[in-house]
């Protein structure tokens, strides 16, 4: 062994030993290594190690790690000014992005944005705002749904374990509708019954569970993140989006991992033709630098009096600056275009392996936001956990960062940055087929 390995290995083990120390354990680490570099879809380890990376910084890295623009455009406002606090002494490039989100988001009427910091503050603002406006105070979020860690976003959230167990009691006044799960669905029953059945479900919850007139906002990720990339049908959405406005509900669209040209849109919104009255943001707009927001409609957000909305850092100058600079990128590199053909040649990579795989259940995606399901049963479709933990670290140990989701634990999402290249995809894949066949063979 060398002495640069050797010196490279004890570090490691120093690091390791010092995060164990200071580190609160509920912070869990997917991979027990350190970043030391990234530039694009590849992330450079203290040892030296490459990984291709399919996890995206759970899906804030849509313009790839440290992108050269977003970079400049960081130091550059570094070197004017890093913080005043908008609430002290404004800034323009606040009112830039505000305005360019509003005209990006779907939506022929008058729009306002307010930034934040974290997509859980984004959607704590909505809800707010909604309750403002409308002077109601019930949330309807759905079943598998995730919105967020803090009290009224893990009360959103569904997954108790290891978002909620423990930590109660929640904020009152939130509902869990059902939400359309296609791979599940009963036997015998086809797509669009299943989608009719689903919609008519929600309308009986809404009848029943809760009073209409006492309902705030529903809130819906377009396209289920945590819950497993789950994608519902536009019937369901557009039908749920029809109540809110027969109801005078509010509709709120989570696209905090939808957004940002991950399904090939700017927003997912736009794949189902609804025009959200409040769309929640954050994540890839940054890419990597915390950024968040809340674009609306302007009398909803105009409800809120002076003083109640805002935060110390709340659109910060060098969050803005890094937004600004990813929608450039979108725009200038084609970014919805390439996220269109990569989900496609993603969908076609994991067709390919459930051929050759009897545990892979189902596999699904819109856009570059892509799934596949793994049981232990194709049948039964019994959710095999225990084997989508030992891919995701076979993964790792072969230099492929990935995630799993869903309600169950049995799901690879995955969320590559949108830049990445072909050769970086197929040996991406190469490394996958690897792993799924090591985890098969040892488990």
């Amino acid at each position: 062994m060398s002495q640069s390995i050797q010196t490279q290995e004890e570090d490691l083990k120093s690091l390791l030993t010092r995060r164990e120390r200071i580190v609160p354990r509920g912070v869990v680490n997917n991979i027990q290594t350190f970043a030391k570099e990234a530039k694009g879809a590849i992330v450079i380890d203290v040892e030296g190690k490459s990984y291709i990376d399919f996890a995206g910084a759970i899906g804030t890295i849509n313009v790839g790690h440290s992108h050269p623009k977003v970079v400049q455009a960081v130091q550059q406002q570094a070197d004017q000014f890093i913080h005043t606090g908008f609430n002290v002494m404004m800034y323009e490039s606040y009112i830039e992005l505000a305005e360019r989100l509003a005209a990006l988001a779907p939506g022929s009427f008058e729009k306002k944005v307010l930034l934040q910091n974290s997509g859980a503050e984004a959607v704590e603002n909505a809800v707010k705002m909604a309750r403002k406006y409308t002077g109601r105070q019930g949330i309807v979020s759905f079943s598998r749904g995730f919105h967020g860690r803090t009290l009224m976003t893990m009360t959103m959230t569904s997954k108790v374990k290891p978002y909620k167990f423990g930590f109660g009691p929640f904020a009152p006044e939130v509902y869990k509708a059902p939400y359309p799960y296609e791979y599940r669905r009963p036997e015998g029953m086809s797509e669009d019954a299943y989608h009719a059945y689903v919609l008519q479900e929600f309308i009986q919850f809404m009848n029943v569970e809760v009073a209409p007139e006492s309902v705030a906002a529903v809130v819906m990720e377009p396209v289920q993140g945590e819950g497993g990339f789950i994608v519902p049908s536009k019937s369901f959405v557009q039908g749920v989006y029809r109540y809110c406005k027969e109801h005078g509900i509010l509709f709120i669209a989570d696209e905090i991992q939808t957004g940002f040209a991950r399904t090939g849109h700017y927003f997912a919104s736009e794949h189902f033709e609804i025009e959200p009255d409040l769309l929640t943001v954050s994540k890839s707009l940054g890419a990597g630098v915390p950024i968040s927001g809340v674009i609306g409609r302007r009398e909803v957000l105009d409800e809120a009096s002076p003083g109640e909305l805002g935060g110390t850092y709340s659109g910060s100058p060098l969050g803005c600056a890094a937004a600004l600079a990813v929608l450039d990128i979108i725009e200038e590199e084609g970014l919805n275009e390439r996220a269109r053909k990569l989900g496609q040649v993603v969908m076609d990579k994991m067709a390919q392996l459930q051929e050759q795989y009897e545990c892979i259940g189902h596999i699904r995606g819109l856009g570059a936001m892509c799934a596949m399901e793994v049981v232990k049963d194709r049948h039964t479709k019994e959710p095999d956990k225990e084997l989508t933990a030992k891919i995701v670290s076979e993964a790792g140990n072969r230099g492929l960062l990935l995630l799993s989701a869903g309600q169950y634990g049995n799901v690879l999402r995955f969320l590559m940055p949108i830049v990445i290249t072909d050769e970086q995809l197929n040996n991406g894949f190469a490394i996958l087929e690897e792993a799924l066949a090591t985890a098969i063979v040892n488990r």
